[in-house]
Order: structure tokens, then C-alpha cells, then sequence
């Protein structure tokens, strides 16, 4: 029987997954692909823990000597990071070593410059738990979904604001509180930035909209908006008003360029989208063939990852021995089919709005709210108006806007603002149908 040795460089959360899925299911993955997997050595830099569970396995602190060893055919990469990583990959993919990993950054930061190498060395780098965890979205967009000209992604792709925008809902706490809550249940960091200023999914949006498009990986040109600044009213409100608020990473294409954004998006309630919630993900893809189509799932965890990534190396246990002509692209397209296409400026995206608007509770404001919206060809689709509270003068105006472009919001906003009546700051929350 054909043997396929694997060397995985990192055995924390995922890669001791992988490991024990591996172990677990070999007879399974055999009968599957018709090739033993087999884990020859481990790289990690706590070799107590690391001997602890692969006690069977050659274990060192030096993941160059698992990329540099001759008895290794594929590198799997779960250390994370994109600064030693990418030299690992590198190194590995000079060996002629095909690469697994389930590295975001180091994908949407490097993809370009890693796949190039893969090319010139005819090896497989395989990424599918690169996005969304246990959900397999990669092999969607790349092979399932290839009939299709896909039209627009859009996905819950990280779990750590997911749960906390579903406990902002469900419980009515602010998201101070509920970050607090997510840190001692362990869904989010210590440092939690990546994860609620949307970097992370903006990571994951970058590798799918490449995919989607065939593109190059553009992540320094994605807009990035964060959930910190949400506030529990507007996800009342949105509720009101039969709307979820969600933390999406969104790309479409047009005839204008291609928009690849991560921000809050108010859903209406009756999509199963909106339904997801805790620290699962979901992504829809629309093709112009199958329609929207929804992939859901753990979008991290031990095994679910694990499962992504036992599932990848099982593709290169089949593919080893086909030619570069008979494997699926990196990035689905033909490498010299891959278009440099142009990334819209977040002003010049086409989005509807929900807007919050603290004002005096006095004749006229409504009218010149309404006034200013108009004079920039916004129009309204749904408004709601609050009483203000006992022994106050001001009052909520919710109002939610049909599709327009972005720099005319933003001109209509500061005009706002200008106005006497109206205190602070407007509240702007970008809305998605997801319907076609």
C-alpha cells in the first residue's frame, strides 16, 4: 500500500487535533483514498506536551528540521503567525514538500508569493482550514461551485463576535460585558483585537473572494469595521424592525470593480443566515447558475479544524502522482487566468443603511432629515420613531434607507449632524438582503 509522511509543525489546539483525528480514523482515510497517512515526526516548542501526545512519533523543538527532513512528503503548518511561517512554507516548498495549512494571515498576507513558489515546484498547498474551520468552503467555491459564475459571498466567519452579538440579543448586555463573559469561556484572545475589529475575518473574506474571482489576494485593500462600537439599542432597535446585526465579510462583483468589506450588516430575520448564532459560521455564495447557496458549521475548534485539514491532506494522498495540469488550481482559475481586478473604495460601495439619530423632540426635525436625504437621492423604506423618555427633550429617529452609494451617505450624514436639533453623532449600520 502507498504511504503518504507527514511532518506537522505545531501540535497546540489544532494541530493535536489533526493528530488524534488522524490516528483515530486511519483505518477510514485509508479505505478512503487508498493511502496510509502516516505522522513520521512533530515539531513544537513545549516537547513535554508534544511527546505527551504523540508518543509514538519522532518530536522536536526545530520545525526546520521537519521541513528539511527527507522522509517527510508533506509539511503541515499550524504555528500560525505569517513572519516564521511564511519562511517555513517557503523552505518547505523549495524541498518539493507539499504544504497543508490552516494559516488565514499567512494566506491572505502571502498567498500570492507562496503559490508562485508551489507552481515553480509543481507541490500542493492545500488551505481549506484556512476559513471557516470544519466547513468545507474552499472546496466549494474551488470544484463544486465551478459551473458558476459566482456573484456575490457573504459569511460569518468569525465565532468570537458571533457570540458576542448573539449575547448582546439574546441577554440585552453591552459588549463590554459579553467580551468579558467570551475571554472566561474561552472564545475570545486575551487581546481580543483581531478578532472584534474584524482583521481576522477580513483575513478569511480576502482568501474567498480570491477564490471567488480569481484574483490575486488583496487584503491590504479591504475595508475593515469592527463590532467595539456597537451599541445594545441599535440591536434592539434592528430587532424592532425584524432585523439581526451580524458581523460580515462581504465581496461582490461588478462591472465597477469588486468590493471586499468586513463590518456590522443588519440582516432581515427571516434569512437562515441571520439565524446563526453563538460561535458558528455561515457563508452564502450566489452563483448565477445555483442561486444562493448556505454552508454552516464550527467554524473553529480542535477537531472541526482538524477535519478540514485531515480532509486536505487526504487531496494530496490522491493527487501526489497527478500532473500540475490535473490538479485544481490554488486559487480555482488557470494561474495565468487569474485577473488583478480592482478593489472598489468602501465610498463608491452601493449598500441601504440604518441610521440612529439622537433629536430634539420639537416640529421640523423629521422634515429636514428627510429633506437633506432627499436632496441626495435617498430614499426611505422604513422609519422608527421613539417618545422620549420622561423629563427628556430628546428622542431616538431609527430610519432605514433603500440602496445607495456610500459618499452620498457620508455627505448626507454630516449634513445631519449639522443641524441644531440633532446631538452627537449619527449612528450608520450598513444593510444586506442576501436574497439575489
Amino acid at each position: 500500500m502507498k504511504q503518504l509522511n507527514v511532518g506537522i509543525l505545531g501540535l497546540g489546539t489544532v494541530g493535536g487535533g489533526t493528530y488524534t483525528v488522524l490516528k483515530r480514523n486511519a483505518s477510514e482515510i485509508t479505505r478512503r483514498t487508498g493511502v496510509a497517512i502516516n505522522v513520521v515526526q512533530v515539531a513544537d516548542r513545549n516537547l513535554a506536551n508534544a511527546k505527551a501526545l504523540a508518543a509514538d512519533v519522532e518530536v522536536t523543538d526545530d520545525a526546520f528540521a521537519v521541513v528539511n527532513n527527507p522522509a517527510v512528503d508533506v509539511v503541515v503548518e499550524l504555528i500560525g503567525g505569517y513572519t516564521l511561517s511564511r519562511e517555513l512554507v517557503l523552505k518547505a516548498i523549495a524541498n518539493k514538500k507539499h504544504v497543508v495549512t490552516a494559516n488565514k494571515a499567512l494566506i491572505a498576507l502571502h498567498g500570492n508569493e507562496i503559490f508562485a513558489a508551489a507552481k515553480a515546484n509543481h507541490v500542493i498547498v492545500a488551505f481549506e482550514a484556512a476559513v471557516a474551520g470544519g466547513i468545507p468552503i474552499i472546496k466549494a467555491l474551488r470544484e463544486g461551485l465551478g459551473a458558476n459564475r459566482v456573484e456575490w459571498v457573504a459569511g460569518i466567519i468569525n465565532g468570537t463576535t458571533n457570540f458576542i452579538l448573539t449575547e448582546m440579543r439574546e441577554k440585552g448586555l453591552n459588549f463590554a460585558d459579553v467580551l468579558g463573559e467570551a475571554q472566561r469561556l474561552g472564545y475570545a484572545e486575551a487581546d481580543p483585537t483581531f478578532d472584534v475589529e474584524g482583521i481576522d475575518a477580513a483575513h478569511k473574506l480576502t482568501i474567498m473572494s480570491a477564490i471567488a474571482f480569481g484574483m490575486p489576494m488583496k487584503f491590504e485593500q479591504a475595508y475593515t469595521e469592527g463590532i467595539t462600537k456597537l451599541e445594545q439599542v441599535d440591536i434592539k432597535y434592528a430587532e424592532e424592525l425584524g432585523y439581526r446585526v451580524k458581523l460580515l465579510g462581504i465581496t461582490k462583483r461588478s462591472d465597477s470593480g469588486v468590493e471586499l468589506r468586513v463590518h456590522p450588516t443588519l440582516i432581515p430575520e427571516k434569512r437562515l443566515v441571520a439565524n446563526v448564532n453563538g460561535a458558528m459560521n455561515a457563508v452564502v455564495v450566489k452563483g448565477d447558475a445555483v442561486g444562493p447557496t448556505l454552508y454552516y458549521g464550527a467554524g473553529a475548534g480542535a477537531e472541526p479544524t482538524a477535519s478540514a485539514v485531515v480532509a486536505d491532506l487526504m487531496d494530496v494522498a490522491r493527487l501526489i502522482d497527478a500532473t500540475s495540469a490535473q490538479r485544481v488550481p490554488y486559487l480555482a482559475f488557470q494561474p495565468e487566468q487569474v485577473q488583478d481586478l480592482a478593489i472598489l473604495p468602501i465610498e463608491e460601495v452601493q449598500s441601504a443603511y440604518y441610521l440612529r439619530l439622537r433629536a430634539s423632540d420639537k416640529p421640523g426635525v423629521l422634515a429636514d432629515v428627510t429633506k437633506i436625504l432627499g436632496d441626495r437621492s435617498i430614499s426611505i423604506d422604513a422609519m422608527l420613531q421613539k417618545e422620549p423618555d420622561e423629563n427628556e427633550t430628546e428622542a431616538d429617529i431609527v430610519i432605514l434607507t433603500h440602496i445607495t452609494v456610500e459618499k452620498n451617505m457620508n455627505a448626507a450624514i454630516a449634513a445631519i449632524e449639522a443641524l441644531e436639533a440633532i446631538t452627537g453623532k449619527v449612528v450608520r449600520i450598513r444593510m444586506e438582503e442576501l436574497a439575489k
